[in-house]
């Protein structure tokens, strides 16, 4: 939430929309919904209007209560939107500034309910946020979100056009000796190829065909591509002598995942400096861990591919796809939803994923312990897409914030963020513990954060002061 007592210190962004509503209800609005819960969440402030300069400033609403029944009214109707995600909490009356407004907190919807679309045709309703603005969201989008709300995850299609022999018998043997290290007298082991494809899921049916996880993991590139036509793999490496790397298109090699997965890892640990033996292998499990949530929560069929870029100091991974959980979820350690779920069992059974490293948390802790620059996670749209950035140095000294700086950040990084623990928000603004507390308890004693019941602030719907009795104000 946002602080309603000065409310003019915002401005519209991809987590608020301010509709002035004197006219009653905006048709607007529905876009703005559909957008809001198609993307990140958002606020929906009615009563609020934008000045040239950007701030927003509230207004005198007629009836606001009026105003928030005809919104529940419409928004409970399949024919206005495909789902209400909406809750008692979501809609609120609040004084700002000696006015009352609506206040609309959209969550970001779940997986299940996405699209979220309005005026009963996904096709033309469908709605996503880029900066200040709702736009219409592509076919390719729509069928993005559709993929990812069914139960069953992407890759345990069986693919009966093709047959065993797509699956590449050099990666399942370097698969077994992977797993043979993390796993030694594994029964599986001893098993012959078909059937140890068949038990890692890559194989099913009778006569066996490949699984989509089976090919991505086992397949070649050209194979493949007959699923995925956009299918791509890339790894760069760049210094002061230049860049190389391959990609799953230069042939030599199969390709597939799990013979990327092994000669990028290779490159990306060589040249670890060990801060000790449990500090490097510390850091070998978060980079191990990162590059699997790479692989394993991409969408296969979306535009420009994966990639993989080491450049100095700093490893940006990148995947097609959108977060399926809430990515601040994701960050404190809640549980993983991956896009892929057979991939993820495969990886897990050579000790690669699955939370082996701690998850998202564990590589935040990895880089905390270092003292580098915390990791910045990020998603896109249109298209979708997911990015990592490791930086393996301490951030640049500058000159010392002031107390007053050092708030302004929270309260901006909760503005969009909406809440977060106060870990995840030290490493996020590379603020430590201590000084990190320090500023919260300060911003709490000033009743602009709250901590939530789970530990997480928030930003406090601070009404504005009651005028006094006798001043122009009260009139």
């Amino acid at each position: 939430m946002i602080d309603l007592g000065d409310i003019r210190r915002y401005h519209e962004n991809n987590r608020i929309e301010a509709k002035k509503s004197l006219g009653g209800l905006p048709h607007s609005i529905w876009e703005t919904y559909s957008a809001f819960a198609n993307t990140l969440g958002g606020l929906i402030l009615l009563g609020v209007e934008e000045y040239r300069d950007k701030s927003l400033h509230p207004i005198d609403l007629p009836d606001p209560e009026g105003l928030a029944a005809r919104f529940w009214s419409m928004v409970n109707d399949p024919a206005q939107v495909s789902a209400n995600i909406l809750t008692e909490e979501n809609v609120s009356i609040l004084p700002s500034e000696g006015k009352r407004i609506v206040v609309i907190d959209v969550p970001r919807a779940s997986r299940y309910d996405r699209p979220v679309y309005v005026g009963g045709d996904a096709g033309t309703g469908t709605y996503r946020r880029n900066g200040e603005g709702d736009y219409r969201c592509t076919p390719e989008e729509i069928r993005a979100m559709r993929r990812d709300s069914a139960a069953r995850t992407q890759d345990m299609r069986v693919l009966e056009e093709l047959d065993a022999s797509a699956l590449d018998g050099g990666t399942l043997s370097r698969f077994r000796a992977g797993m043979e290290v993390l796993r030694p007298g594994h029964p599986w082991l001893a098993l012959p190829a078909g059937e140890l494809l068949g038990k890692l899921g890559a194989l099913e049916g009778d006569p066996a065909h490949p699984t989509a996880a089976g090919l991505l993991m086992f397949g070649r590139t050209a194979d493949i591509r007959g699923e995925y036509p956009d299918y791509r793999l890339e790894y760069r490496e760049r210094d002061e002598n230049g860049e190389e790397g391959f990609s799953s298109d230069d042939g030599g090699w199969s390709g597939n995942l799990w013979d990327f997965y092994l000669r990028v890892y290779d490159r990306l640990v060589w040249d670890i400096e060990d801060g000790g033996e449990e500090d490097g292998a510390a850091l070998r499990r978060a980079l191990r861990e990162a590059l699997a949530n790479c692989l394993e929560h991409a969408d296969y069929y979306g535009r420009r591919g994966l990639s993989v870029v080491k450049e100095g100091r700093v490893i940006r991974l990148e995947n097609p796809g959108s977060f399926r959980v809430d990515p601040s979820a994701a960050r404190r350690g809640g549980r993983s939803d991956p896009r892929n779920g057979a991939l993820s069992r495969m990886f897990a059974l050579a000790g690669v994923g699955q939370g082996s490293g701690g998850g998202l948390t564990g590589i935040y802790q990895a880089w905390a312990r270092r003292g580098w620059s915390a990791p910045v996670l990020k998603e896109s749209f249109g298209p979708e897409r997911v990015s990592l950035c490791l930086v393996m140095e301490r951030p640049a000294r500058t000159r010392a914030e002031t107390a007053e700086e050092e708030r302004q950040r929270i309260v901006e990084y909760l503005t969009d963020a909406v809440s977060a623990s106060p870990a995840a928000l030290g490493q996020a603004l590379s603020m430590g513990p201590s000084r990190t507390e320090t500023r919260l308890r300060e911003l709490e004693a000033q009743e602009l954060v709250i901590r939530e019941e789970d530990g997480n602030v928030t930003l406090r719907a601070k009404p504005a002061p009651e005028p006094k009795p006798g001043t122009d104000e009260s009139v």
